[in-house]
């Protein structure tokens, strides 16, 4: 089954990215977490997201469309990165997130949701 697995924004992230020592060892972790994910046949596509003041969002009703500029408000509903997994089942993605490093500086969270899977037809 492919995840996708959400790395959940917080007040630090939508600061955007710093170099220091310490952001700089973390992401030496999460390198060393992928390389692991690659490893094992697990990692299809890893990526972070700029913060949302670097982005947009498209409001629809009906034909309309509007679009509001970023940053977005409920920091901790926003994605701040993100992962595309091949697991046999979602406890197998729930064991790998449990490996992960932190991926922020203080308390986090990841989001682990299935991508449906559309029968193919012939």
């Amino acid at each position: 089954m492919r995840v996708m697995v959400l790395v959940k924004a917080t007040q630090d992230s939508e600061q955007g990215f710093t170099p220091t020592p310490e952001s700089m060892e973390s992401m030496a972790a999460m390198g060393r977490f992928n390389d692991e994910l690659r490893a094992a046949g697990v990692l299809l596509m890893a990526e972070g997201l700029t913060p949302s003041s670097a982005g947009k969002r498209v409001a629809f009703d009906g034909t309309d469309r509007a679009v509001i500029d970023g940053p977005f408000p409920a920091t901790s509903e926003l994605v701040a990165g993100f992962w595309l997994w091949e697991v046999k089942d979602m406890a197998e993605a729930v064991a790998w997130v449990k490996r992960c490093p932190n991926p922020m500086p203080g308390p986090s969270e990841i989001e682990i949701r299935p991508i449906y899977q559309f029968a193919e037809t012939a």
